[in-house]
């Protein structure tokens, strides 16, 4: 009975080696909030991003503010097609619509942006469920970003995000206004920068807009399989 349980052991080692996969937790958890500053719900989601963004190094926020609230009396200055065509993209997977605020953990689970306690225990699950399909590291110098993925199975697309690390707005008009609102790890860009097959692989490419650069990978099916924080040394590291 014990040999055939220190195969099968043995055998479950092996196989985890040969795919490659490491824990979610050897990378940051990834929460992408969906968010508006012309939405009056969105407030306490933004403050909870931030609280994450000032406490967890082993969770990576980023926020990307959406259009739609724009026609509604103001114009979001942060708010950009690509956060609704990604969010569009998620809206396929879970609701069939969007809405604000959204919370989105590792491409995998939804919440309400604005609910601490689902959010929270979704981060957890990500931390000691999710799997990595590969390492990744990158550096940015002289306005380029280099990306290194090792080996794995699978394949992702390589996407590169740019944020800002924080901004203040006093909102004049719409359902926040007379607010002024803080805000942290605002996405101002996003692209896909190449297609990772399961081989170790470098790409370069052009910095998107934003204060700071993060590397995703993403799955076929939406999932979040890697991440990274881009070292930039010129500059304090990123939170």
């Amino acid at each position: 009975m014990l040999r055939r349980s220190l195969t099968a052991i043995c055998a479950s080692a092996a196989a985890l080696l040969a795919s490659h996969a490491y824990p979610a937790g050897s990378r940051p958890v990834v929460v992408e909030l969906f968010t508006s500053q012309g939405c009056s719900s969105c407030p306490p989601a933004d403050r909870f991003l931030s609280e994450l963004s000032d406490t967890r190094s082993d969770v990576l926020p980023l926020a990307f503010h959406v259009t739609y609230w724009n026609q509604l009396g103001w114009k979001d200055p942060f708010s950009f097609d690509g956060a609704d065509a990604r969010q569009a993209q998620y809206a396929q997977r879970f609701r069939d619509f969007e809405y604000t605020p959204e919370m989105v953990i590792d491409g995998k689970a939804e919440v309400v942006g604005s609910n601490r306690t689902a959010a929270s225990s979704a981060i957890d699950r990500a931390k000691f469920t999710g799997l990595t399909a590969a390492t990744v590291s990158a550096t940015r110098a002289d306005g380029g970003v280099s990306v290194s993925i090792g080996p794995g199975t699978g394949s992702a697309r390589v996407l590169l995000v740019g944020y800002d690390t924080r901004h203040v707005t006093a909102v004049g008009r719409g359902e926040n206004a007379g607010h002024t609102l803080t805000e942290s790890n605002v996405v101002r860009g996003i692209a896909p920068i190449g297609q990772w097959s399961g081989t170790a692989q470098t790409l370069r490419a052009d910095a998107v807009a934003g204060e700071h650069q993060v590397v995703l990978l993403e799955a076929n099916d939406g999932a979040i399989v890697g991440a990274a924080r881009v070292v930039d040394a010129r500059e304090a590291p990123a939170r």
